[in-house]
């Protein structure tokens, strides 16, 4: 299947998801600093995925895939930071770690489909 657009992108689906969930489960959280911090990470997978995606390019989408990836290992470092701080219940942290690790898979996969 050819992909048509970023919107496509089962990794760019999955990235929005978390991306979602993070801006719910953290919407109380009082630390803003932190809050502020998760949001841009996660909005990050999403975002260049599709930027990547519209550049048209295989090189530079590699490259903003490997930016996405990189995102979502600072998303899930930061879960995890928050699951420490008690800013987040075991609960919600591993439903958002596993989505995390299942996007970096997928990005990975994709990464090596344009080698």
């Amino acid at each position: 299947m050819k992909i048509e657009k970023f919107e496509d992108i089962i990794a760019w689906k999955k990235g929005k998801e978390l991306t979602l969930l993070v801006y719910s489960v953290f919407k109380t959280c009082k630390d803003f600093s932190f809050k502020n911090q998760i949001e841009r990470a996660s909005v990050s997978i999403m975002n260049n995925i599709a930027e990547g995606f519209e550049r048209r390019t295989n090189k530079e989408l590699r490259n903003f895939l490997f930016i996405a990836k990189g995102s979502t290992g600072e998303t899930r470092s930061m879960l995890d930071l928050g699951l420490e701080l008690k800013y987040i219940h075991e609960k919600d942290f591993k439903i958002m770690y596993n989505l995390s690790i299942e996007i970096s898979k997928l990005l990975s996969g994709f990464i090596k489909s344009l080698d």
